[in-house]
């Protein structure tokens, strides 16, 4: 459940969350939570990539019917990764 909270934000990066927004098919309030969250994970993770971050974020909120299996690019990719 969510609430609603009234907050200040300098114009500047309410520019930037709407243009990226956009882009991503979210609100602008959603926008702004996702770069809260892909900060927050980059904090508390400080040796992970944040690309990785957001991609990882962005990848649980897709819908699963859309997810596609992972597949190796060869036969020795799959054995190579068994044997770790």
């Amino acid at each position: 459940m969510s609430i609603t909270t009234s907050i200040q934000i300098n114009q500047q990066l309410y520019e930037q969350a709407k243009d990226d927004a956009q882009r991503e098919q979210r609100t602008i309030a959603e926008q702004i939570e996702f770069w809260a969250r892909v900060g927050r994970a980059a904090l508390d993770n400080p040796d992970l990539p944040v690309s990785f971050i957001a991609e990882s974020l962005a990848s649980l909120a897709e819908p699963r019917e859309h997810a596609l299996p992972f597949v190796f690019s060869s036969k020795s990719d799959f054995y190579r990764d068994l044997k770790r």
